[in-house]
C-alpha cells in the first residue's frame, strides 16, 4: 500500500493547525487577567443602590402611617365617627355623628348599610365588670402563690 504524496497545499493547513494555538495563547493570557464576572466596585455600587432604595421604601411607609394613610379621614365636616367595632376582618359597625343624629351603620366589603338611627346623644360610661373581674384575677393569683409556698 502507497501512501499519496501531500500536496503543498496540505502541508500549509498542516502548518497553520501547528502555530494556531500557540497564536491563541496570548488571548487567553489577557481573558484570564480580566476574568469574568462582577467587579468589587460594581457589586459594592449594586449594594448601595439597593440598601438606598429600601430606605426609601421604609421612608415611605412611615410617612403614609404618620399622615394617617390607609385610616378613615376624620374631618371637621358634618361627619364625624364616634365610635367602631370590628365585627371580623372585613366588616365594622361605625358610630357617626351626622349634626344632631347618631347613626350606627354597618360596613362591609362593597356595602354599607344603615342600621338603627339615634337621637344624639353620650357615650355611656363602661361597666365596671373589668374592674371586679381585674380585683377577682388578681385575690385567684395571690391563692394560688400563697398555696404554692
Amino acid at each position: 500500500m502507497t501512501i499519496p504524496p501531500v500536496s503543498h497545499h496540505t502541508r500549509r493547513q498542516f502548518a497553520s493547525w501547528r502555530i494556531a494555538p500557540a497564536l491563541a495563547l496570548p488571548s487567553l493570557a489577557t481573558a484570564a487577567e480580566a476574568a469574568p464576572g462582577v467587579s468589587a466596585g460594581a457589586a459594592l455600587q449594586t449594594s448601595l443602590g439597593l440598601v438606598f432604595i429600601l430606605a426609601l421604601f421604609l421612608a415611605a411607609a412611615w410617612l403614609a402611617r404618620r399622615m394617617g394613610a390607609g385610616r378613615i379621614i376624620q374631618g371637621n365636616g358634618p361627619l364625624k365617627i364616634v365610635g367602631g367595632l370590628s365585627i371580623s376582618p372585613r366588616e365594622r359597625i361605625l358610630l357617626v355623628e351626622v349634626e344632631d343624629t347618631w347613626l350606627v351603620i354597618g360596613v362591609g366589603p362593597g356595602q354599607m348599610r344603615t342600621l338603627h338611627t339615634l337621637p344624639k346623644g353620650s357615650i355611656p360610661p363602661p361597666d365596671g365588670d373589668d374592674g371586679k373581674f381585674g380585683h377577682w384575677l388578681q385575690q385567684f393569683r395571690s391563692k394560688q402563690h400563697n398555696a404554692q409556698t
